[in-house]
């Protein structure tokens, strides 16, 4: 289908839709059961305004912006709560505010980890991204347990690792494949939502 008949299509939608609303509530004015089939109708044809992709391009398109966003707030959870604490000495034993920092990498981690989930999925629908990425599921996969360790102080070394290795091969695959992926930190009602 081609972008041009897309704006045709809607508008006959929407006469259509209209038309319909029109006769069905002269005829039946004042029905409760009208009043609810129109609201419905109405919902349908705000449903069928609303854009998206209709040609393979723009599925790809979609789907590679979908992966830099997903990618990007793993990328930024993981610099932001487990990665710039561990350097900065936040997760060793002893250290002010440790159980504090510990807490925010774990639901950092998960949250990481929930967003490489996602980014994966959404690189399936580019075949070069989903090529590039393929590879790197199985890593991805190894971070599913590593949040609760680092809850818990235990082996934060390796966990943060892991995390910072995972994250640098899903940024390099996708600048591979013309998706280059920024930190972005997640809000906090994001990180603790998990999306």
């Amino acid at each position: 289908m081609t972008g041009s008949t897309l704006p045709i299509r809607r508008a006959v939608v929407a006469l259509t839709v209209s038309s319909a609303l029109l006769v069905g509530g002269t005829a039946c004015s004042g029905n409760d059961t009208t009043k609810a089939k129109a609201k419905a109708s109405a919902s349908v044809a705000a449903d069928v305004a609303e854009p998206s992709p209709t040609s393979s391009a723009e599925k790809q398109k979609f789907a590679k912006t979908r992966f830099v966003t997903n990618a990007g707030l793993a990328a930024g959870a993981t610099y932001q709560w487990i990665v710039k604490p561990y350097r900065k000495g936040k997760f060793k034993k002893g250290a002010h505010g440790r159980k504090l920092a510990l807490v925010k990498a774990g639901v950092a981690g998960a949250f990481a980890y929930n967003r490489l989930k996602a980014a994966v999925k959404n690189a399936k629908g580019d075949p070069l991204l989903s090529k590039a990425v393929a590879p790197l599921t199985a890593g991805i996969e190894k971070l599913k347990d590593l949040p609760s360790k680092l809850r818990k102080g235990d082996g934060t070394d390796g966990a943060v690792n892991s995390f910072d290795d995972v994250i640098n091969s899903v940024k390099d695959a996708g600048k591979s494949a013309g998706a280059e992926v920024k930190d972005k930190v997640p809000s906090t009602k994001e990180l603790t939502s998990g999306s």
